[in-house]
């Protein structure tokens, strides 16, 4: 029997949305206190059940504004639902963003030891694989280098590195093999068939059909928040370029 990973629950999320601009604090506070601060509910799941199972790669679909991002923010624990349920099983380690996590102040070896950290890697861990991490991200020349001083390529490529070299259950990625050249992100398709080797569970996000389709075994669709497909990469595509 396969060992589950991630398993959401008829998962809703309602953000509230202001329906008027407010422009700074004290106009804010004026407004909050003559009872003017309206809202409109904006559901941006709606009822999702997924069960992922360990070391499968699970391409995630849909249009901008369909939810892919707020999926992934709630497997990461970013997000609680605002109804149903979320479960992991074991170390998430999320590459959000670009930078998620960095401190722009601070050089590449320096954010190298504390993303480790936070992904609950002893320092002592992080020097064993610290070679390792700068090789992947190819910025040797740059190490102790500010972080505000590179690129957003280069902070994606050090993001990367560290979150594929610590010893995660579960991936996830939202868009960050699309940024950099072509080699490195050959290295990251590379990187990802590896961890599936080790049954490391690994969620992708991205509007490049080639990259869902060489590198995952399933594929989900969400349109407007609902859940509308969900199985064979190719199917799942298919009904994708209908929308």
């Amino acid at each position: 029997m396969s060992e589950v990973s991630i398993c959401l629950e008829n998962v809703s999320m309602m953000f509230n949305l202001s329906r008027d601009k407010v422009l700074g604090l004290k106009e804010y506070l004026v407004k909050a206190v003559k009872g003017q601060l309206f809202y409109d509910e904006f559901w941006a799941l709606k009822n999702v059940s997924i069960t992922i199972n360990r070391g499968e790669v699970v391409g995630v679909l849909g249009l901008n504004g369909s939810g892919k991002s707020t999926l992934l923010k709630l497997i990461a624990g970013v997000f609680k639902p605002t109804k149903g349920m979320v479960a992991t099983s074991g170390l998430v380690a999320p590459l959000l963003e670009l930078g998620a996590g960095f401190d722009y102040e601070f050089s590449a070896k320096e954010n190298v030891y504390m993303h480790g950290a936070m992904l609950g890697v002893p320092p002592s861990e992080m020097k064993k694989r610290y070679k390792d991490i700068m090789d992947f991200a190819e910025l040797w020349e740059f190490e102790n280098v500010p972080l505000k001083n590179l690129s957003s390529g280069m902070c994606a490529r050090l993001g990367f590195a560290v979150a594929t070299q610590v010893t995660a259950d579960i991936l996830i990625i939202d868009e960050i093999l699309g940024v950099g050249d072509y080699h490195f992100a050959r290295k990251c398709e590379q990187r990802v068939q590896e961890l599936l080797a080790q049954s490391v569970t690994v969620i992708v996000v991205s509007h490049s059909i080639e990259t869902i389709m060489s590198l995952c075994n399933r594929a989900v669709l969400l349109r407007k928040g609902e859940l509308v497909a969900d199985g064979n990469v190719k199917d799942v595509v298919d009904v994708y370029h209908l929308n």
